[in-house]
């Protein structure tokens, strides 16, 4: 491990307590816990807590140009759309999407879910969890994120698109 001192531009340690992250609420009954975004970690990565009431979708299907996506299941069970198929994970079990894979994602049928997602490298993504909170409230029209993909690097997949 690379100390500051040998590496005077390392980052320091990152850390976001519970109370402290910013909670964005969704009409199932879950929602988003902000963890951490790309300019918290140097770009380093981005990280999200998200709880899907029963069986309520998590993203429809998409790609990142740019990043891998970790999704660990810390509750529940999960159903992943991973290029062209679909698999099922349980709570402990861990998902690795790499860049310009489709994929989509929502807790199991019957199931709730608890998921942590990072993406590596991190790219400035608050935001567009806070739009997705206000889509999902009918606040604003999902439209609106189309403009935002390449700022995102969230690439929506043309619709409709087999998913649930």
């Amino acid at each position: 491990m690379v100390t500051p001192a040998e590496n005077p531009e390392a980052l320091p340690p990152f850390v976001r307590r519970p109370a402290d992250a910013e909670y964005v609420p969704l009409p199932h009954g879950g929602g988003f816990s902000l963890l951490a975004d790309a300019s918290d970690t140097g770009g380093t990565l981005g990280a999200n807590a998200l709880t899907l009431g029963e069986g309520a979708d998590g993203a429809r299907p998409h790609f990142h140009a740019l990043s891998h996506e970790l999704f660990y299941v810390a509750e529940g069970a999960a159903e992943f759309l991973l290029g062209g198929e679909r698999s099922t994970v349980e709570e402990g079990g861990l998902v690795v999407v790499p860049p310009r894979v489709p994929h989509a994602f929502g807790a199991a049928r019957g199931s709730t879910a608890r998921l942590l997602a990072v993406l590596t490298p991190g790219v400035e993504r608050f935001g567009y969890f806070r739009a997705l909170g206000r889509i999902q409230h009918g606040l604003e029209s999902f439209d609106g994120l189309r403009s935002e993909q390449d700022r995102y690097d969230v690439h929506f997949l043309p619709t409709p698109h087999p998913w649930r």
